[in-house]
């Protein structure tokens, strides 16, 4: 019979009784002061029943007391079982724990702090599987181990520090990694499609800027074209004055600092002056006189001055 069925559904009624000893024994596990008014009880089953005492603990707002009592068959003295503090239904909690790997977002990452990733990381794959090296009595094969043994220095260890397989000496990834062009890890098809839809949510056609533009990005000289498949739908904004500036933007995106959107119209330009060699100016030899002075006059007008 499982405890489902043999938990009394009526109250013990010795242990419904004992509020006294539930609260002496909230009070000795409590501070001062914090344990309030009795808030109701719940039988647990037979002759075990959990008195709840309201908490005023300001940082427990909504939290509980709970005191389960018990007495033992044929007994009459009632016996403290537990003490411990419970949120009620509108209790303040704290938010439920998530792993710091789901918690992270992207701009979390500080100078100095270090991001390490899963071997198993859905958005890597092995930048080396083997599967094109040749085979070990090929003449590519032999020439590589040859150039391998040529060499001196040991072959390291790549990134990261913990490989599934070290490369052997004379093979291409041997090879490739003394030449410094190996990476343990690439980008597989799932990260380069959660990378494309990450730049294409933040600079995307979609967006609010993007709506609004003159043109798109693609027609824009500010754009930086990248290399790989991604190329063919993404660049970087070079242009100091776009809000994507030095941004990953997809090729539909667009602002308002597009190259072509507006030209700047030149400065006025001052005319230029008029020269007219046609007209002549005559210019007095003498200069003219004052206003006070006395006019020349001929002899006839001296002389009709004289006679009257």
């Amino acid at each position: 019979m499982s405890a489902a069925t043999t938990r009394s559904r009526t109250p013990d009624r010795l242990c419904a009784e004992a509020v006294d000893l539930a609260r002496t024994a909230a009070e000795e596990a409590a501070a001062p002061g914090v344990v309030g008014e009795h808030a109701g009880l719940v039988s647990e089953g037979d002759r075990v029943v959990t008195h709840y005492f309201e908490c005023k603990d300001m940082g427990y707002r909504g939290w509980r007391w709970a005191v389960t009592v018990a007495r033992a068959s044929r007994a009459k003295l009632v016996t403290l079982d537990e003490v411990v503090l419970l949120p009620g239904s509108d209790a303040l909690l704290a938010p439920e724990w998530v792993p710091w790997s789901e918690r992270l977002r992207p701009g979390d990452l500080g100078p100095g702090d270090l991001l390490p990733t899963d071997q198993d990381d859905l958005r890597l794959e092995p930048g080396y599987t083997g599967e094109d090296e040749p085979a070990p009595d090929s003449p590519v094969s032999g020439e590589l181990a040859e150039l391998a043994e040529a060499e001196d220095a040991d072959v390291t260890a790549g990134t990261p520090a913990h490989q599934p397989v070290v490369p052997s000496r004379g093979s291409i990834a041997s090879v490739a990694e003394e030449l410094g062009m190996r990476r343990a890890r690439v980008l597989s098809r799932y990260g380069l499609h959660v990378a494309a839809d990450r730049w294409e949510e933040s600079f995307g056609s979609q967006t609010p800027m993007a709506q609004a533009a003159p043109a798109t990005c693609a027609t824009c000289g500010f754009l930086t074209p990248i290399g790989g498949s991604l190329g063919q739908a993404f660049g970087i904004c070079a242009n100091e004055f776009s809000p994507a500036d030095g941004r990953v933007v997809s090729l539909s995106y667009g602002c308002g600092a597009h190259s072509e959107a507006a030209v700047m119209p030149k400065p006025p330009q001052p005319a230029q002056p008029v020269i007219d060699e046609t007209r002549v100016d005559p210019f007095p030899l003498r200069p003219a006189r004052d206003s006070g002075s006395v006019p020349e006059t001929d002899d006839e007008t001296t002389a009709e001055l004289g006679h009257s």
